[in-house]
């Protein structure tokens, strides 16, 4: 009975500990850091390997290099840690998150879609990207800082042709507008088709990179595309652009891999086959 108390409190244990490490993680995917933590996990097997040869040398060497990583990423990464920290404030550790409620879920989608339908009316270009667990930490600290209120009336003046802001994305999450005057990451795939200008690289590029669902508006010809996981949807319908923002803003996981995103397309847009929506980019 005692061992068996024992190894039910070893589960619990590791189970923390794996969940704890596995949101720090989630967390820091879309910043510098993440990359160092790459490195780091090599240096990490290849001191093991060192280790189990009795490369002495080696060992030392990787031993030395380990220690004064640890004393410099608190100084090199602050930012970083200062957001990771924020997150946790905000709520974003648990494993329960705060569910939105369906009035103040309708409010920001009625803001959102209102601006939409204006900016598309007048042909006006936007590029909106949603975040989801993939922070994009790297792309909003560059830019201008916003942390306010989704409202019709602010994303309608940053994407108004006089406004400096206009030509970047906007950032936001299911509460705030984050940042404007984001520069993202083009997409340079060959396969893709050359009637697509910037906002359309740009939307598919964060897309490959991240989690993020992205909206655009183009400015030519007045329709709204959806980029998820570097794919792009072409043209869509009011009420596809509406179900969609229920979706996010409601609290449920929009996509989370590529079977998923058939499936979410497929719930949310009405259709039989989720890659011919996406306009024919990938063969």
């Amino acid at each position: 009975m005692l061992v068996s108390l024992a190894n039910f409190r070893s589960l619990i244990d590791i189970a923390i500990v794996s969940f704890i490490i596995y949101r720090i993680l989630v967390l820091l995917v879309g910043t510098r850091a993440i990359q160092l933590i790459k490195g780091v996990f090599f240096l990490a097997i290849l001191l093991a390997v060192a280790s189990f040869l009795h490369l002495r040398l080696l060992t030392w060497f990787l031993q030395t290099t380990l220690i004064a990583l640890s004393l410099a990423v608190p100084i090199v990464f602050q930012p970083e840690l200062r957001k990771m920290l924020e997150e946790l404030g905000k709520g974003q550790f648990y494993l329960l998150k705060r569910h939105m409620s369906e009035d103040e879920a309708d409010v920001r989608v009625n803001n959102i879609t209102g601006a939409l339908s204006y900016l598309k009316a007048h042909k006006i270009g936007a590029l909106l990207v949603f975040q989801q667990d993939v922070g994009l930490g790297d792309y909003t600290e560059t830019a201008i800082p916003l942390n306010s209120r989704i409202t019709q009336e602010l994303i309608i003046s940053i994407f108004w042709k006089d406004n400096p802001l206009h030509d970047g994305a906007v950032i936001l999450d299911k509460y705030s507008l984050i940042a404007g005057g984001c520069y993202l990451p083009l997409a340079d795939a060959p396969e893709i088709s050359r009637w697509y200008g910037t906002r359309h690289r740009a939307a598919l590029g964060i897309s490959e990179v991240s989690d993020a669902i992205v909206l655009i508006v183009s400015e030519e010809r007045g329709d709204i595309s959806l980029a998820v996981k570097g794919k792009l949807s072409k043209n869509l319908k009011d009420f596809q652009v509406e179900r969609l923002l229920k979706h996010y803003f409601a609290g449920e996981q929009v996509v989370t891999g590529f079977k998923a995103w058939k499936k979410t397309l497929a719930n949310i847009f009405w259709v039989k086959n989720a890659e011919q929506d996406a306009g024919g980019l990938v063969k």
